[in-house]
Parts: C-alpha cells; structure tokens; sequence
C-alpha cells in the first residue's frame, strides 16, 4: 500500500537540529535533470526515511517554496515501484537498509545523491501505563535492533523481538496490542501517543537517492 503524505514547509529556524544540520551531501547530474514532482520512500507517516524524503525535496531547486508530496509505502520495495510507475520521480533508501543493493543494482535506476542526515531520536515506548511486564515483545524494524539492548532495562528480562516493516510500525503495532513495546522514532511515538520510558539516541546515517535511468 502507498499513501501521500504532505508535509508542511517549515522555516528554516524551526527545523530539528539534526535535520538543519545535515549538509554534507555528494550529488550526480541527474539529481537535479529529473523534474520534481513527488519523493517516494518508507512509510507510513513518522518514520526517519519520511523526514529524509523532506531533507531532498527542501534540497531541491523545484522544491524550495512547495509544499511537499511524499508516496509513503509499506516498503522500500513498494517505494521503489512507485519511482518504476511514475507516481514519484525520487527515491529516497536508507543505506542501513539490508536489501539496498537490489536499488544499485537495478539497471532501471540510476544513484543521483547520497547524503547525510542524522535520525530524529530513537527511544524505547509503550501503552500509558504499559510498563509492568517480564519478557516484553518489541516491535522494531531490522536496522535498529541493536539499540534495543542498549535502551532496554535490564529489568524487563530478555526480550523477544518482532520484526516489522519500519520505526513507524513498530509504534503502531504497540497501539494496536500486537507487541507490548516498540523501538520506533519519537515523532512516531507521539503520532500513536505512547509513551518513552527510556533514554533516546539518533543515528547517523546515509541516504541514497535514486531516479530513473535516462
């Protein structure tokens, strides 16, 4: 399933710090010989690669001054063929993602940036109230599950870890009794308001962004 998101053109003083730092980018020709008109990547709304898609549509020259069209999808995968069909001219993937190389790969794209962008924070969530329990299960997507050991108190026991397809369905499956705790980003935290009941971390990550082969 892919679905628009549109985000809000924010002043440039009113940016996180971690994404009004994030200047340290490598561009290709064909980053900028595409013509905007939508940046697809991994939904659904609140997860990191939705405020990277941000980062490149504010980069980019068409951008500056619209508001911008995100396709969200339920994978990178499903992201990708967004860019295949036509519905998005860019595609954003995190370089964190294990199955990135089949974008590099793909002789239909073509790399036309990477850069760097640290995530907004990461933090361990639950149901209000949700915290009393012993071998919790906890939703996270596959990149960041070695955080789960770094933020989880040793209190709760040795968790069972339920693999989900980004950050922002790790929250949701929280809200909707599928797992009793989440590693997810603090935007999707308060977009299914639950609560953080450990310290945050970001991490610092490369994107890729990719368009179609000319």
């Amino acid at each position: 399933m892919t679905i628009t998101a549109t985000l809000p053109i924010p002043m440039a003083s009113a940016l996180p710090a971690a994404l009004a730092a994030a200047a340290d980018w490598v561009t290709r020709p064909p980053l900028e010989s595409h013509p905007l008109t939508a940046v697809a990547t991994l939904g659904p709304p609140g997860t990191s690669s939705e405020q990277a898609a941000g980062q490149l549509w504010q980069r980019l020259p068409d951008g500056r001054g619209r508001t911008p069209e995100l396709r969200l999808s339920d994978t990178y995968e499903e992201a990708g063929e967004a860019l295949l069909d036509g519905r998005a001219s860019h595609l954003v993937v995190a370089n964190a993602y294990a199955g990135v190389n089949r974008f590099y790969m793909d002789p239909r794209l073509e790399l036309a940036a990477a850069f760097y962008m640290e995530t907004p924070p990461y933090g361990i969530v639950a149901l209000p109230g949700g915290t009393n329990m012993n071998r919790p299960t906890v939703a996270s997507h596959p990149a960041p599950v070695p955080i789960i050991g770094q933020l989880l108190d040793a209190s709760f026991g040795e968790p069972h870890v339920s693999l989900v397809s980004s950050t922002s369905a790790a929250a949701r499956a929280v809200r909707e009794g599928e797992a009793d705790l989440a590693l997810t980003t603090l935007p999707a935290a308060r977009r299914h308001n639950l609560v953080l009941i450990s310290s945050t971390r970001t991490i610092q990550m490369v994107w890729s962004v990719f368009v179609l082969e000319n």
